[in-house]
């Protein structure tokens, strides 16, 4: 019997010595691409991205119409107020319900209100009779929908994937997103300049995107249709009130949670506002129209695909927090020479700089929470997570607008750059378990 044995094992080694060895790039692809090896991730992100293209070609394109109807960066800062005040008054419920119930129906539902919006805002368009309080009412209606929707889409995306590869599938999922702000915003730029060569208005190129926006969501709509995870209903089922109640207890009573929730909202109070006020840069910096505020856009969504794919690659890996806090008081800099520039080159490398940058913290800050709160509380730990994530775009937004009447908006920028790189010192210095995390 040694002999077929022996055989047997010298096959083995000609058929090892005879397979290659993966080349350092296609490690590196594999590991950058982990989740990707789960059929429903695949299937969710597909659908995102499509969403997600139409959601970024409508925000550029509302942007514009809201400063070519208004000259205000006041209903710039209000429009992105209203689109995200929802977040606040409303995702602590849309958390637990999350917990409570299917969460791909709960998505869904989201998801068909949005549409309707997109598709109200293009009717209004096309018969002429849109007016600014249109715009704000429908964006506060998307802010409704999104709050609901966002924890039940953030508490999904664990199901989907082993928790070894949650962290690659985190950052794989703000790569679609970031995706879409760079194709997003050029589609915007390419039908309006198409547009206008074939004879046809500025207005009549936002309008084909809200419509293309709205037709966008049949996508994920779909997508969510053909996944197979499960609901797994919660073993108790108290009284919303009381479940709310023991949500804001976990984190209050885990420290590293609480204080990563105040670093998200200090970050996105302060360094949101250099994308709402991407127009005016357009307009006034650089004295040029939509399509170089398209441009601007799509270099800041590059920079955060490149951002996202750092973080993919990393995967999980020590001092996640310590690293956020670094790459974050990089950002504040980098904020702060961008509102400084007044040359379109330098502005465009930072803007890319910037939107990875920010990337880097945003993905590691999610991914760090994601891996801390349990199942069957995550609904409401991201719930409150995106009330601080979310809450601080329009808080931050509205304040910014306002200061900038007075200001100026590159000033205003310059000053939430310093202001974001005190509160990474702060963390640095006090650290209340996010050095560590």
């Amino acid at each position: 019997m040694a002999e077929p044995i022996q055989a047997q094992a010298a096959t083995t080694t000609a058929e090892a010595a005879i397979t290659p060895t993966p080349s350092l790039g296609e490690r590196a692809m594999r590991r950058m691409l982990a989740a990707f090896t789960y059929r429903d991730f695949r299937v969710q992100w597909f659908g995102a991205c499509t969403s997600s293209i139409g959601t970024w070609m409508q925000i550029v394109a509302q942007n514009w119409l809201v400063l070519t109807l208004t000259k205000s960066p006041f209903y710039l800062g209000l429009d992105a107020f209203l689109q995200q005040l929802p977040i606040i008054l409303f995702t602590l419920i849309g958390g637990v319900l999350a917990d409570r119930h299917d969460r791909r129906r709960t998505l869904m539902a989201s998801q068909y209100v949005q549409m309707a919006t997109s598709a109200t805002l293009a009717l209004l368009m096309y018969l002429q009779v849109v007016q600014i309080w249109h715009i704000l009412l429908l964006s506060f209606t998307t802010g409704v929908a999104q709050a609901f929707g966002g924890p039940a889409y953030q508490s999904l995306i664990p199901s989907l994937v082993d928790k070894k590869d949650l962290p690659n599938a985190v950052a794989l999922n703000s790569i679609q997103f970031n995706v879409a702000r760079v194709i997003g915003p050029t589609l915007f730029g390419v039908m309006l300049t198409l547009f206008v060569k074939c004879g046809y208005s500025e207005p009549q190129a936002m309008n084909a995107c809200f419509l293309l926006n709205s037709l966008s969501f049949l996508v994920v709509i779909n997508t969510l249709m053909m996944l197979r995870v499960k609901h797994i209903p919660p073993a108790t089922s108290g009284r919303m009130q009381e479940e709310l109640k023991s949500g804001l207890s976990y984190v209050r009573h885990h420290g590293s949670l609480a204080a990563l929730i105040v670093l998200a909202a200090a970050t996105t109070f302060l360094g949101f506002a250099v994308l709402t006020f991407l127009p005016i840069f357009a307009q006034k910096i650089f004295h040029e129209g939509a399509d170089t505020y398209s441009h601007l856009m799509a270099f800041s969504g590059a920079g955060s695909i490149v951002g996202a794919l750092i973080v993919a690659w990393l995967g999980k890996f020590k001092r996640m927090g310590l690293t956020a806090l670094l790459v974050q008081a990089v950002y504040g800099a980098l904020i702060f020479a961008f509102a400084m520039s007044q040359v379109m080159w330098l502005s465009e490398v930072l803007l890319f700089l910037t939107g990875a940058a920010l990337m880097v913290v945003f993905s590691t800050v999610t991914s760090l929470i994601q891996l801390i709160a349990p199942n069957e509380m995550r609904g409401r730990v991201m719930s409150i997570y995106m009330v601080a994530f979310r809450g601080g775009m329009p808080l931050g937004s509205l304040a910014s607008g306002y200061l900038a009447t007075f200001l100026g908006a590159p000033n205003v920028i310059a000053i939430n750059g310093i202001l974001l790189i005190i509160v990474a010192a702060y963390f640095l210095v006090r650290s209340h378990g996010v050095r560590e995390a």
